[in-house]
């Protein structure tokens, strides 16, 4: 069975480590502006969520993309950019209706999260279990 990100934003501190291990592990540098997961606050922060692609069953991003450089990795289920296809035009920020396929203006190409492979980093960094990689019917 596939495997999805949980988020569990009771358990969130807003410390950000998920930021800094997704930029090293896609970017090669602690900087969470390059990462693929961001944490959002709420209520004056009071309230923190950690937020990436949910790689969501319709996948708009997949269907609006004309040079078909998103795709499905088979093994994760992660949609996944092809960097050699894509040509950074952005249609498919525009179909995702979640924010979380973004322009990365220093390649020219889109960037979102691809789950690493199979191990997201994200999870194995946060210290607090407020993201957890879990067979996707436990994650509903």
């Amino acid at each position: 069975m596939p495997k999805a990100l949980q988020m569990i934003p009771d358990k969130c501190t807003s410390c950000l480590m998920c930021e800094m291990a997704c930029s090293l592990e896609n970017e090669g540098l602690f900087n969470p502006a390059k990462s693929r997961i961001k944490v959002f606050e709420f209520e004056h922060g009071r309230t923190s969520v950690p937020y990436t692609c949910t790689q969501c069953d319709e996948a708009w991003c997949v269907h609006a993309c004309p040079t078909k450089a998103i795709v499905i990795n088979k093994a994760t289920g992660a949609k996944e950019v092809i960097d050699d296809k894509c040509v950074g035009c952005k249609v498919c920020t525009m179909a995702c209706p979640y924010g979380t396929v973004n322009y990365n203006s220093a390649t020219g190409k889109v960037i979102k999260c691809d789950l690493c492979s199979g191990e997201p980093k994200c999870a194995e960094a946060c210290p607090t279990g407020a993201i957890v990689y879990v067979e996707q019917e436990a994650a509903l």
